[in-house]
């Protein structure tokens, strides 16, 4: 990894997490359960990627930070198969991603072991994506009926219980033209953890609501946080929020991972003047 200023105590087998602050004990040992190994990613001339080594354990809360433009939202994406790297490996509990095996040898990953490996990420968007010829429920028992085959009972029981965490168990059969922009958002967070995923991925999910709705979706995310052991890679210009949730900050900028630590590291002693610039416009 090509960085500026990296610390932290950190390593592959035994990440500092904050479990104390989240009411957990933490283990002896963990492992990787997301490994981003020498990722490169480019867009024709454009190389928005450039080297990143990320291991991401299991319980984990990382807030990933920087500039627009730094490959955030790219690294979001790779996990959930929506875009390829140019180069590198990444490792979903030990198993690459994005290549296979075959006969003796490592090729592509066809679509079969994608969507295998996939169906342990989960992804909340900017955007809600939500169908609006369908009712709150029905957008979230969908995937676990059509992709885990469910039957209608455990789908639903499933999705009741997501819609009471997200704070929504009066409106499962609102439609979405029905529900606030928040509301929208915090659907959209039930459908994700309705599969139950070893890894959730939140890409910027407050920015496209009005102000005054912000805080409900990131108080249900805390929620979720504190009650869950679900690892989260949380993609995000909320600093605040981010120095709340996450055990570990990591700070980009160019494509690269420019320093990383805890909170109380980056937030209150950063070493990089790159990390030190952006902060200024938030703290």
């Amino acid at each position: 990894m090509i960085a500026e200023a990296q610390r932290g105590p950190y390593s592959e087998e035994e990440p500092s997490i904050r479990l104390e602050k989240l009411g957990r004990q933490q283990p002896a040992k963990r492992k990787p359960i997301v490994r981003y190994q020498s990722i490169h990613k480019s867009f024709g001339e454009l190389e928005v990627i450039n080297g990143i080594d990320l291991d991401i354990f299991s319980g984990e809360k990382i807030a990933l930070i920087g500039p627009s433009g730094s490959g955030k939202t790219t690294l979001g994406r790779m996990l959930m198969t929506l875009e390829e790297p140019t180069s590198g490996s990444i490792l979903i509990d030990d198993e690459p991603l994005w290549q296979m095996e075959r006969k003796g040898k490592i090729v592509r990953a066809n679509e079969k072991h994608l969507h295998r490996i996939r169906s342990k990420i989960g992804m909340v968007f900017q955007h809600f994506n939500l169908f609006p010829h369908m009712s709150v429920l029905k957008n979230v028992t969908l995937a676990p009926r059509s992709v885990l085959q469910l039957s209608k009972e455990e789908a639903e029981e499933r999705a009741v219980e997501m819609l009471r965490k997200v704070g929504l168990e009066q409106k499962l059969h609102d439609f979405p033209a029905q529900l606030s922009g928040g509301q929208k958002q915090r659907v959209a967070i039930a459908r994700a953890l309705v599969m139950q995923p070893k890894v959730m991925v939140f890409d910027e999910v407050t920015s496209a609501l009005d102000p005054e709705l912000v805080g409900e979706v990131l108080t249900v995310i805390k929620d979720i946080a504190e009650d869950d052991d679900m690892a989260m890679l949380l993609i995000t210009h909320e600093m605040e929020f981010a120095r709340e949730v996450a055990d570990r900050i990591v700070f980009g900028a160019e494509g690269r991972i420019v320093e990383q630590g805890t909170p109380e590291q980056l937030f209150e002693n950063p070493q990089s003047d790159r990390l030190k610039s952006f902060l200024q416009r938030f703290l």
